[in-house]
C-alpha cells in the first residue's frame, strides 16, 4: 500500500520515499523519476527515523504506512512497529510542519473492533514509555500474542492522531488516520492463509470483496489534497462495509 500511495503522490511535487528494504526502495524511487529520494529507514530505530526526518525540509504531506500483521512478527515487535513507530516519525517530523501541512498514518478497521478499555487506553497513550509493555500486561493484556498487538497497536494509532490533532491544528496543519479493511495484498494474503475466518469477514461485509492497495492510495490522495482541507483529528474507514456488516 505504500508503494502504491507513492505513486499516487509522485508529480504532485518533491517526494521522500522510505522503507527499511534498501533494494526494494531504490527500485520503486528509481520507478517514480528524478524528483523522488530514497531514504533507508527502519521505524522502530531513532537515528534512522532522524536521518528522514533531515531529509524533508518543509512539510508537505507525511503518509506513514508502516506495519506489522499478526502473522509476520510476534506481538511486542507488532507494538513496536505499528504504535510506537508510528508515533517516533510524528515526533520527528513535527518540527517541520506549517501551514497546509498534512499527515495520515495507516490504522486498520481491527482498530475499530476492539472494545473500549480506558485503563488500556491510558497505556496505548504512551507508547514510548519505558514501563510501556510492563503496563499493559498489568492492564490484562498478553503483550506476546500477536493477535492481540494488531488490533490493540492500531487503536494506539486513532488515539494518537486524535490526541494530537488539535496541537497540530494550532500550526496550520492536518492530522488523520486511514484504517483499510482485508486487501489484497502481500501482507493480506498472508494473513488470510492463517486466518480462514478473514474470507468469511470478507463475504459478509457490505461490498462482498477485497480492497486493492490502489483504491486505498486514492483515498490517500485525496485526504493529503486542498479538497479534504476541513478534515482533521478523525479516522477515515476504507473498508468495503466490513465494520457496518458487525453493527447490524
Amino acid at each position: 500500500m505504500g508503494a502504491a500511495v507513492a505513486r499516487v503522490l509522485a508529480g504532485r511535487g518533491p517526494l521522500v520515499v522510505a522503507d527499511r528494504d534498501g533494494k526494494r526502495l531504490d527500485e520503486l524511487a528509481a520507478h517514480l523519476g528524478p524528483e523522488t529520494t530514497a531514504v533507508e529507514c527502519d521505524v522502530t530505530d531513532d537515528a534512522a527515523v532522524a536521518g528522514l526526518a533531515r531529509a524533508v525540509g518543509r512539510l508537505g504531506a507525511l503518509v506513514v504506512t508502516a506495519g506489522l500483521s499478526p502473522a509476520m512478527a510476534p506481538g511486542r515487535r507488532i507494538y513496536e512497529v505499528n504504535l510506537h513507530g508510528t508515533a517516533r516519525v510524528l515526533d520527528a517530523l513535527e518540527p517541520a510542519l506549517g501551514e497546509g501541512s498534512v499527515a495520515v498514518c495507516f490504522a486498520s478497521m481491527a482498530g475499530h473492533l476492539v472494545p473500549p478499555a480506558a485503563e488500556i487506553d491510558r497505556v496505548l497513550d504512551k507508547p514510548a514509555s519505558p514501563t510501556f509493555f510492563a503496563d499493559l500486561a498489568a492492564a490484562g493484556v498478553d503483550v506476546d500474542l500477536p493477535q492481540a498487538a494488531y488490533p490493540y497497536s492500531k487503536r494506539g494509532v486513532l488515539r494518537l492522531v486524535q490526541r494530537r490533532a488539535v496541537e497540530w491544528g494550532r500550526r496550520g496543519a492536518r492530522l488523520l488516520s486511514l484504517s483499510p479493511g482485508i486487501i489484497d495484498t502481500g501482507m493480506g494474503r498472508l494473513e488470510a492463509e492463517h486466518e480462514p475466518a478473514m474470507a468469511q469477514m470478507v463475504g459478509a461485509s457490505a461490498l462482498g470483496r477485497t480492497g486493492s492497495a490502489v483504491e486505498i492510495a486514492e483515498v490517500v490522495g485525496f485526504l493529503v489534497s486542498p479538497a479534504a482541507s476541513f478534515l482533521t483529528g478523525t479516522d477515515v474507514l476504507v473498508d468495503g462495509g466490513a465494520v457496518a456488516a458487525f453493527a447490524v
